[in-house]
């Protein structure tokens, strides 16, 4: 583990005694993992009391990522905790955002992905091109899907470059 993964570890700890202090609780500390991939910064397994975090996007946006990411997460378990399946950013996650962690609720982050976007394919119409990602890409050659323009509604054919 290195010293970026351990500061988020003390964050989230710091966040759950905010937690506990604030709301009168005894939240117990979750599993902290930093196997989140892709675009995504982070994710909270609320069944199984865990938050997932990005280590790439840590290293690339640390400040960001303590003061935004790691509250945004462990918020979802203590909403989840104290008021079972809501909406994932309905008033009850806010409340506890801004209540509790006092933080801005921004349901998703800003930050450049550019380091771990995958490879996309070329798809294209009659009147526009579409960057695919491999998801879609082998979607549509196992037949699973189809994905159509947004403007003509054709059907996206490959284009390989």
């Amino acid at each position: 583990m290195n010293s970026l993964q351990q500061q988020v570890i003390e964050r989230v700890e710091h966040a759950i005694k905010t937690a506990n202090q604030r709301l009168n609780k005894r939240l117990k500390m979750p599993t902290v993992t930093f196997t989140q991939r892709g675009k995504i910064a982070g994710s909270a397994r609320l069944q199984s009391w865990e938050v997932r975090f990005n280590p790439i996007l840590l290293k690339e946006n640390t400040d960001a990522f303590l003061n935004e990411v790691v509250p945004h997460e462990v918020a979802h378990l203590i909403v989840f905790k104290l008021f079972g399946r809501v909406k994932p950013h309905g008033r009850e996650w806010q409340l506890i955002m801004r209540e509790v962690f006092q933080v801005a609720p921004r349901t998703t982050h800003s930050f450049d992905v550019s380091s771990v976007t995958g490879d996309t394919y070329l798809y294209k119409c009659s009147c526009s091109e579409y960057p695919l990602t491999i998801r879609r890409h082998n979607r549509i050659l196992r037949g699973q899907a189809t994905y159509h323009c947004r403007r003509c509604r054709e059907v996206l054919v490959y284009s390989p470059q």
